[in-house]
């Protein structure tokens, strides 16, 4: 089984538009609803691409190259949603229950998160399981919605990415693990997941 992090998990997102709605406000650049695909469920990278697209110019100093200002913009967004993180995520309903019961049934896991292994690392303790295998955005040259990620968690689990049931909560997840050929559950974070009783009979 194959679990999306943020928003499906934890309910970190909220914390993820915050970091970014308040860097973007240093660019000059107001968030809106228009704003959420492209900032939520997506790479730190694609989001700070976003985000340079939207800035009014001078979006870096005369001379400079654009790889500068969007390595420093990556490290603002990272740095903004960690201290967030830090000060406490919490989990989604449900999400305990789950994962024990996969690990009482000895099913493989694997986590597919478009966040940066360094806020994976952040929140993995506070998930109290032990995935099989942990896909974070530094592994695939392309992040969700594209297929890679969770084509890369069947791989390492050496299982047909048909085989598989990803856990999804939003439109960009969704996508990428229908694209990968799997079967997808969406949930939504307000009702929390199923259990696995549920997902065997869905």
């Amino acid at each position: 089984m194959l679990f999306d992090l943020d928003g499906t998990l934890v309910d970190s997102e909220p914390h993820w538009w915050q970091a970014t709605v308040s860097v973007a406000r240093t660019l000059g650049v107001e968030l809106g609803p228009a704003d959420t695909p492209h900032v939520l469920g997506r790479t730190v990278e694609d989001t700070a691409a976003h985000l340079l697209a939207a800035a009014p110019p001078p979006r870096f100093p005369e001379g400079a190259t654009a790889a500068q200002p969007t390595a420093d913009l990556i490290h603002l967004l990272t740095d903004s949603f960690a201290q967030r993180v830090e000060q406490g995520v919490e989990l989604i309903p449900g999400a305990t229950a789950l994962l024990h019961e996969l690990a009482a049934a000895r099913l493989p896991t694997a986590l597919v998160s478009a966040s940066p292994r360094s806020i994976v690392d952040l929140v993995l303790p506070k998930l109290g399981h032990r995935f099989a295998q942990v896909v974070a955005a530094e592994d695939t040259t392309r992040g969700k919605p594209y297929p890679d990620p969770y084509l890369e968690a069947a791989r390492r689990l050496r299982a047909d990415p048909s085989h598989c049931v990803a856990i999804e909560d939003s439109p960009t997840g969704v996508t990428a693990a229908t694209s990968a050929g799997c079967r997808v559950l969406v949930v939504h974070p307000k009702h929390g997941l199923p259990t696995l009783r549920d997902i065997r009979h869905a």
